[in-house]
């Protein structure tokens, strides 16, 4: 097995982010938080497998095996999604089928952000557990690992209420989006939590 330590940085991230830099807006914003979750967490992961001898710990870091997958998952779809709603955008103002796919896209973006979001809610549990169980010798991490989350859950809801905003400008029904505006409120209640764990976890460092 490879030791972490002779990894280059630059592989393979570093074509992920040559193309996020690039003005395409594929990769975009909504990737870059989902790639925020997976750096969370993977970083929880590591303070979960410091702290030997809980069992909550051990059962943290599996989960977050699957957490990290999904959140990588999402990142790959939203760059597929971006990819359609720039396509869309640029259609001719005076194409007549520029509103509906334009409202079309802008949802399927909000929905793809949504699912980024939903996936930064449930690594709170795990936050929960690993403030109480994790090894307290590396709670920098940890707290590093929560502003990762926070930025994720961040971005992820400033994608949703920027994709619904240009969806009604372009004729979409409230009700096609309500599960989204809930999805936006289930996030804020998340990122306050997030804030408040940020500000107890600070407190030990300090």
């Amino acid at each position: 097995m490879q030791d972490s330590a002779d990894i280059p940085a630059s592989t393979p991230m570093d074509d992920w982010f040559d193309a996020l830099s690039r003005p395409t807006g594929s990769p975009g914003g909504g990737a870059a938080s989902g790639v925020m979750l997976a750096i969370a967490a993977s970083l929880m992961s590591m303070v979960g497998g410091y702290s030997d001898g809980d069992a909550r710990a051990s059962e943290c870091v599996d989960r977050l095996a699957r957490t990290r997958a999904e959140a990588l998952q999402a990142v790959e779809a939203d760059g597929i999604v971006s990819a359609s709603f720039g396509a869309a955008l640029a259609l001719a103002t005076d194409d007549p089928s520029r509103d509906e796919r334009v409202r079309d896209a802008a949802v399927e973006a909000a929905r793809s952000a949504a699912r980024v979001g939903l996936i930064g809610v449930g690594m709170l549990q795990e936050v929960r557990v690993l403030v109480e169980a994790g090894n307290p010798h590396i709670v920098v991490d940890l707290a590093v690992a929560t502003e990762a989350l926070l930025a994720g859950l961040s971005g992820a809801s400033l994608n949703v209420r920027a994709n619904l905003q240009i969806a009604r400008r372009h004729g979409s029904p409230t009700a096609e989006v309500a599960d989204l505006e809930a999805v936006i409120d289930r996030v804020t209640v998340a990122r306050r939590e997030v804030g408040q764990i940020i500000d107890e976890l600070s407190s030990r460092i300090d």
